[in-house]
């Protein structure tokens, strides 16, 4: 008997642990859209990322910076939502703040690129669905 509680107790470890990791894996993701934006917006890696030429990067360069910091508080709000000592807290803030990068990965998906959705909405779905179901 006592294995089985065991087990069952690892089993739903594990569970919680995807859940995690998922959140933690779109927070590294926007932590580094923000240094790509924020930091990096001119330089041929970030234009490459975003399919800018040098001309756009350079006058587009303070939006991006502005754009970055958003990206900053969405890393910033899922991590405040990975380490809050309450648990059951934490994850009512990570459902928000998943929940926020959805909403602009569609909106980015569907104004700006279409890539947008796979690259940062998908992601930020499946962590959604471990946290709520997993």
């Amino acid at each position: 008997m006592k294995s089985r509680r065991c087990a069952a107790y690892a089993t739903e470890r594990n569970d919680i642990l995807i859940g995690l990791i998922l959140v933690a894996l779109v927070a590294l993701e926007h932590v580094y859209i923000l240094i790509l934006e924020m930091f990096l917006w001119t330089t041929p890696r970030a234009r490459r990322s975003f399919g800018t030429t040098a001309e756009v990067a350079e006058t587009s360069k303070t939006l991006a910076a502005n754009q970055g910091l958003y990206n900053g508080f969405l890393a910033a709000g899922l991590v405040w939502g990975l380490v809050h000592p309450n648990a059951s807290f934490g994850e009512q803030i990570q459902l928000f703040f998943l929940a926020c990068v959805i909403v602009a990965a569609v909106y980015g998906g569907f104004t700006a690129k279409r890539s947008i959705l796979l690259v940062q909405g998908l992601p930020a779905a499946l962590a959604l669905l471990a946290v709520l179901f997993v």
